[in-house]
């Protein structure tokens, strides 16, 4: 039985407000898998093209690894116990393709034993022409610069 029927969505369980999506994804920040640390030692402080990432992020009703928010690029790290739960990765995946995101899904092993493999997969589609543009882009450098 999934959290979302024993405890409705929204519902405030400190008394500063935070809702019980928000206390999950700050637990599971603090309990990152190995492949979720690995990946997340390469995506944070715009490392990965100057682009930020979001991890334990809430988006709706679901939890989601990794999110970069300005190319609305969802990466999801799944383990072995994910076999199993097919049908409910893909309930997940149609609600965020249909909030505009596009998902991107990766095994652990896949992120442990090719990482490098891994982050230039996620790279090109940050770096695809028809993904919405960075809100922000960086000036240009001007000659003399360092960088």
């Amino acid at each position: 039985m999934g959290l979302d029927k024993i405890i409705p969505r929204g519902l405030t369980l400190s008394p500063g407000g935070e809702t019980l999506s928000k206390q999950l994804a700050r637990n599971l920040r603090k309990n990152l898998t190995d492949a979720e640390k690995r990946l997340w030692y390469n995506l944070r402080d715009r490392q990965l093209g100057g682009w930020k990432f979001r991890r334990q992020h809430v988006i709706g009703p679901f939890i989601v690894d990794f999110v970069c928010l300005e190319k609305k690029l969802v990466i999801e790290l799944d383990g072995g116990q994910h076999a199993e739960m097919e049908a409910q990765d893909q309930k997940r995946t149609d609600y965020l393709i249909r909030k505009g995101f596009r998902v991107m899904r990766f095994w652990n092993n896949e992120v442990l034993q090719e990482t490098e493999a891994v982050l230039e997969t996620i790279f090109d589609m940050l770096s695809d022409e028809d993904s919405p543009p960075h809100p922000n882009p960086l000036p240009p450098k001007s000659r003399g610069e360092r960088g």
